[in-house]
């Protein structure tokens, strides 16, 4: 064999418990492929624990047996493919959503998506906010053409129910007598820094802005998909608005050639 054909082999040995093609190689003992499925048990449980220790909200929500059987059927299906621990789990709300009984619990999916980016903006390190003088150094002309680099701790959600207030009554750790819990669309905008967060709530057209200069839009452009939401939208209130929320960390220019 290879060294490209051992390693494949030993990978899949570990990920996906397939000894055979590497039980010739394993030397030691009766049975060394028994010690070899010791280092895979450890990799399955790290990665369950990985998955548990992001998403304690949703064990609250759901139940602890429900969560730690479907990162069991995850962690089998879905291994990790990128060396950061820290972005394991990304599709596993809408995993979560796949799982027998998940329908009766229909925004558990959103849920879950709300907390993925609470946890990752929670550990965000933010950068010196610029302000809106800065902004207006490229000119009202170019304005429609400029890009902003956001903050790196800001995600934006759109949910079909009002999940925020689920996560508030998690971290408020006491639950109300009686609540009154419908669906509703919601426009969420998480911002966070250091071991803090916030969850703020937006208009439509407010949220489709940011959300568009998020995903590096221009202006010109983020205005334009706002203005078919709401034809009313008003473009300058908007862009001094999220300056001034300090969600803005610098200023380009599309070029001749992305246009």
């Amino acid at each position: 064999m290879s060294l490209s054909d051992i390693q494949s082999s030993l990978r899949n040995a570990v990920v996906q418990g397939d000894f055979a093609p590497i039980n010739s190689l394993l030397l030691g003992g009766r049975t060394p492929e028994r010690r070899l499925e010791i280092h895979r048990r450890h990799y399955v449980t790290s990665l369950i624990k990985a998955l548990l220790d992001k998403f304690p909200a949703t064990i609250w929500l759901v139940g602890s047996q429900f969560v730690t059987e479907a990162a069991r059927i995850f962690v089998a299906e879905h291994p990790p493919d990128a060396p950061c621990i820290v972005e394991y789990g990304e599709d596993f709300p809408a995993f979560l959503a796949t799982c027998p009984g998940a329908n009766l619990v229909p925004y558990l999916q959103e849920f879950a998506r709300l907390e993925w980016h609470v946890g990752h903006v929670a550990i965000a390190v933010s950068e010196q906010p610029l302000s809106i003088a800065k902004l207006f150094t490229v000119g009202a002309e170019g304005l429609p053409d400029a890009t902003l680099t956001i903050q790196g701790g800001i995600r934006y959600l759109e949910t079909s129910w009002p999940v925020d207030e689920l996560l508030k009554i998690y971290l408020a750790k006491k639950r109300p007598d009686r609540l009154e819990f419908e669906r509703a669309d919601v426009w969420l905008e998480i911002v966070g820094t250091r071991g803090e967060f916030r969850i703020d709530r937006l208009e439509k057209p407010d949220f489709i802005f940011r959300k568009s200069i998020f995903e590096g839009h221009t202006i010109g452009d983020s205005a334009e998909k706002a203005l078919e939401a709401d034809g009313k939208f008003d473009t300058g209130r908007a862009l001094v608005a999220f300056v001034t929320d300090g969600l803005m960390a610098g200023v380009g220019q599309r070029t001749k050639e992305s246009q």
